[in-house]
């Protein structure tokens, strides 16, 4: 008998989630369950969101901020949840749960994923031609790590304690402490 798991594609993946307790995200194939969020990284991703959502209406932007629970598929066996993610172009339906084209896309550290964050999820982020910048937020610490595609093949990374971060694309900035709750 054998004991093989069968491995999943996103299209298989997505109503099997639908139906089940909890977020889930598929790494190469296999269901992920996502780990329950302390009140930090819970503050943290709405901060962001609203940051981000304020930083496009005032560079009147045609996009838009949106927090977790919208799936960026990366390839035929892996889709992540982003804490937040900026997509733009014409607005998506509400019945919108996948999309293929961030421009943006935001993570917040979390003791279970930093590893992840770090490698798996940066790697296939910029795999997406779309993604520009990758946000990795340490709420512990108040850093934002940002990663900008650059040319060829470069992903550019600055570590950021302060002042802003320019998102060009699409073309706007952010201010760092907007990204965190207030302490």
């Amino acid at each position: 008998m054998s004991t093989a798991l069968k491995l999943m594609t996103v299209e298989e993946f997505l109503p099997w989630a639908e139906g089940k307790d909890g977020r889930w995200e598929l790494h190469d194939g296999v269901p992920v369950m996502m780990s329950p969020e302390r009140l930090a990284h819970v503050r943290t991703k709405a901060r962001a969101v609203r940051a981000l959502e304020d930083a496009l209406h005032l560079a009147g932007l045609p996009c838009e901020a949106v927090a977790d629970g919208l799936t960026v598929k990366v390839n035929s066996g892996a889709t992540f949840e982003p804490d937040a993610s900026v997509v733009c172009g014409p607005r998506r339906s509400d019945d919108t749960i996948v999309v293929t084209d961030p421009v943006i896309v935001v993570e917040v550290l979390s003791p279970s994923t930093a590893a992840i964050d770090h490698g798996r999820k940066l790697s296939g982020y910029f795999s997406i031609p779309s993604v520009q910048h990758y946000l990795i937020l340490d709420p512990d610490r108040r850093v934002a790590i940002h990663h900008k595609r650059a040319a060829g093949d470069a992903i550019e990374t600055r570590v950021l304690t302060g002042g802003v971060a320019r998102l060009d694309p699409p073309g706007f900035e952010v201010a760092v402490e907007a990204l965190f709750p207030p302490i």
